[in-house]
């Protein structure tokens, strides 16, 4: 059976996006299919990490037995580190596209310490959402629960392949790097590039059709 390959897109993001719709593409051409949860639904304001996680549970239950291969962007990246630590041998392996993976440390989240405490004092707060093009409104539930979770530390076996830009300034790449290097199931890829890796599109099918062996 062909194993399902799972894209997760990152915080305001969208399952159209365009790493998404260029991967999905190039994945359509070897006669495989991409499957995009859009985890801003059913409501952006009330999203977690939790929530993040139950529904890609559900999204792989629905596409049957086989071990599932996670491609996650950002925070896509930090849910699919939770999720192969999480389900086992249901996931088979990882690619990472920036991954968030201090995202859940004290001085590594969203905003700084005093937008932290008026999100705090009242509830919920508005973000850009990229995929809507348009402020959204997101619950101060996201940012407690996140601290259930420590992607930095998390411990899974599954091989994977990692890519981050050098010019990332919404995720430092010293800490990709660090969490790289004491993981012998990890090899990353440095790229000259931002956030986005919209530039290395192409670097990145290469490695990603290599290591999931469709060359």
């Amino acid at each position: 059976m062909v194993r399902p390959i799972f894209y997760l897109h990152g915080f305001a993001s969208s399952a159209q996006s365009t790493k998404a719709s260029y991967l999905g593409e190039r994945l359509r051409r070897c006669g495989l299919a991409l499957h995009c949860p859009d985890f801003n639904q059913p409501d952006f304001a009330k999203l977690t990490l939790t929530r993040m996680l139950d529904q890609l549970d559900r999204e792989m239950s629905a596409h049957g037995p086989e071990p599932a291969v996670l491609i996650g962007s950002s925070l896509g990246g930090t849910l699919a580190i939770l999720a192969a630590a999480s389900f086992g041998r249901r996931i088979d392996r990882l690619v990472l596209l920036a991954p968030a993976v201090m995202f859940a440390k004290e001085g590594h989240h969203l905003l700084p310490p005093e937008r932290i405490a008026e999100w705090r004092r009242l509830g919920r707060l508005p973000f850009f959402h990229f995929g809507d093009n348009a402020e959204r409104m997101l619950n101060f539930t996201f940012y407690e629960d996140s601290f259930r979770y420590n992607p930095f530390d998390t411990v899974f076996s599954q091989p994977a392949l990692v890519f981050q830009g050098r010019h990332d300034r919404s995720v430092d790449p010293a800490t990709v790097e660090a969490f790289a290097r004491t993981r012998p199931n990890v090899t990353l890829s440095l790229l000259e590039d931002d956030h986005q890796l919209l530039n290395s599109l192409p670097r990145i099918w290469e490695g990603v059709s290599g290591f999931l062996d469709l060359t």
